[in-house]
């Protein structure tokens, strides 16, 4: 009778197997999408941008706002209703262009006036690390503190998941999540295609590479800083809002966990590394995916534990260079 039982056990174990490996790439795909606003302006700059885990929360109150339009109880926009609702991918991408513009006055605020002075790469980042404090306290002033969910319809008249069976067993899968897979695949095509295969995609690696160089060259420097803080700020906005269409908004620091992973995602890929930004991203959503339900409160833990591992054996990252001091 135990061997009758070892066949069907293994059969459950690929299914939830499958489960999580499927939970796991959705939330890995936007952690990807939110990494890589940390690293188009570390290759830039050699800078953690702080305010980038702001300009996450912001994207999604703003795509609510679009897209619900009522605010809660508390806040001094408490009852409001916008008397205008849009949809979904229309609010989706309005507010992501608007967190890209607040990526640019980031940059003018917190990074270009240190940058002309030669400032220390610490003043930048504390006083990025001071506009997210204010942006965020902002916000909580403004629509409170409570928690905001996205109506279960706001992707349209869809179902709710998406049932299959392997080998007997029902697998579901949330349609939001095939959604945010989805549509995190479509920013990454995108973002690969411009960086590799266009002009300004061109320009913005050679400035990565140099800035004193490019500059040489012709290349107006502080023009492709505030592109690559506006394609930061928007990829931002998208993975915020896709995070909050999945789990709600919990309020205006709830951009404060997902900027930790953000940076652990970066590490682990590898500085600066575009690949491995996506790559991490994945890594990071997959390692949270199967810790087991019964410690699912650890599962944070358990990322970190798993990015600590892999620096002692790789600092540089997984798809990291090694850096060659010269003495």
């Amino acid at each position: 009778m135990q061997e009758d039982n070892f066949p069907c056990q293994d059969i459950m174990t690929a299914v939830d197997f499958l489960q999580n490996f499927l939970n796991g790439i959705s939330i890995g795909s936007v952690y990807a999408i939110f990494a890589l606003g940390y690293t188009l302006v570390f290759s830039i700059l050699g800078i953690i941008n702080f305010a980038h885990s702001a300009v996450f929360t912001l994207g999604a109150y703003l795509t609510y706002s679009l897209a619900v339009g009522q605010f809660g109880i508390s806040g001094i926009l408490a009852g409001f209703r916008i008397p205008f609702q849009l949809s979904f991918p229309i609010s989706l991408l309005i507010g992501a262009v608007l967190s890209g513009i607040t990526g640019v006055l980031v940059e003018r605020c917190a990074f270009r006036p240190l940058r002309a002075r030669d400032a220390d790469s610490l003043m930048a980042l504390v006083s990025s690390l001071g506009v997210a404090l204010v942006a965020v306290n902002v916000i909580q002033y403004l629509a409170g503190s409570e928690i905001y969910s996205f109506p279960a319809d706001v992707y349209g008249d869809i179902r709710p998941a998406i049932m299959f069976h392997v080998a007997g067993k029902v697998v579901v899968i949330r349609t939001v999540q095939v959604i945010i897979f989805a549509v995190s695949m479509v920013i990454l095509a995108i973002l690969v295609y411009l960086i590799n295969f266009t002009r300004i995609g061109k320009a913005l690696r050679a400035v990565a590479e140099n800035t004193s160089t490019s500059s040489l060259l012709g290349i107006n420097v502080d023009r492709f800083i505030l592109y690559t803080f506006f394609l930061s700020g928007f990829l931002g906005g998208i993975a915020g809002s896709l995070v909050g269409t999945s789990f709600g908004i919990a309020g205006p620091y709830f951009g404060v966990t997902y900027g930790l992973k953000g940076l652990a995602v970066i590490v682990l890929g590898g500085m600066g590394s575009v690949p491995g930004t996506v790559f991490g991203g994945l890594i990071i959503g997959l390692t949270e995916a199967f810790v087991p339900s019964d410690y699912s409160a650890y599962k944070e833990a358990v990322a970190f534990a798993f990015l600590l591992i892999v620096l002692l054996v790789r600092p540089q990252g997984l798809l990291g260079q090694s850096q060659i001091h010269k003495v």
